[in-house]
């Protein structure tokens, strides 16, 4: 029972980082701000010839795909006064294969979510139960969780400071089976991911949220180590 409890803890401190992260990694795909900021950027209005309300209608395009049920993506904008299709078939191809990626973050920040909220809740329950003991330990499994997970942002932030081109291109190879991710530079998918931006936004992100909740429970800790000193 004492191996079993011990490694329901480690499950949950281990929990903390993929759930911080694939959770940044969902806001990043689904921020329509980003993707203004990459348009922005990279003068996509001059690039493409398109109107900022046109650029504006193709990323809440790709929200959409993203979150639906559809295997290839349609996106139809107004060139020009015609309509136009904006991604060619190797474009469409290779977003089929990222769309599969955030579908597979979001079923990793679900099975964290679930387990790190039944563990909570049970640890709350007992907490009620029993005493503080329980309330106390739940907090310290946080506070190390939240340690690690700065850790792990702090060498994924050195990476992108120091070797994004390579970091990005490692990425690449494991993550697709393919080559479709090796567009031209015309092609209009590169305007809509500010890749640099992007990680440090997921990357920071992560620490953000790894700090609201770590600085939380270590602030639970010295609180109730005041008040029990009283």
């Amino acid at each position: 029972m004492k191996a079993l409890t011990i490694i329901a803890r480690w499950v949950f401190i281990l929990c903390l980082p993929p759930l911080l992260l694939s959770a940044s990694i969902g806001i990043a795909f689904n921020s329509l701000w980003l993707y203004r900021y990459s348009l922005e950027k990279d003068g996509a209005r001059q690039i493409t010839g398109l109107s900022n309300a046109e650029l504006e209608k193709a990323a809440r395009g790709l929200i959409s795909y993203f979150n639906s049920r559809e295997e290839f993506i349609n996106v139809t904008v107004e060139k020009d006064g015609k309509p136009f299709t904006l991604f060619n078939e190797r474009e469409v191809t290779h977003l089929k294969d990222v769309k599969a990626l955030v579908w597979l973050d979001y079923k990793f920040l679900l099975g964290t979510m679930i387990y790190v909220l039944v563990y909570g809740g049970i640890n709350l329950f007992w907490s009620f139960k029993e005493g503080r003991g329980h309330w106390r330990q739940l907090a310290r499994l946080v506070a190390t969780g939240s340690g690690i997970t700065l850790l792990l942002m702090l060498a994924l932030g050195l990476g992108v400071l120091f070797g994004f081109d390579r970091l990005l291109l490692q990425f690449h190879l494991l993550s697709f089976s393919n080559d479709f991710w090796q567009l031209e530079p015309g092609d209009y998918l590169l305007l809509f991911f500010p890749g640099f931006e992007a990680t440090l936004f997921v990357t920071a992100a992560t620490t953000l949220l790894a700090v609201i909740l770590g600085g939380a429970a270590v602030g639970h800790l010295l609180f109730n180590k005041k008040d029990s000193s009283r």
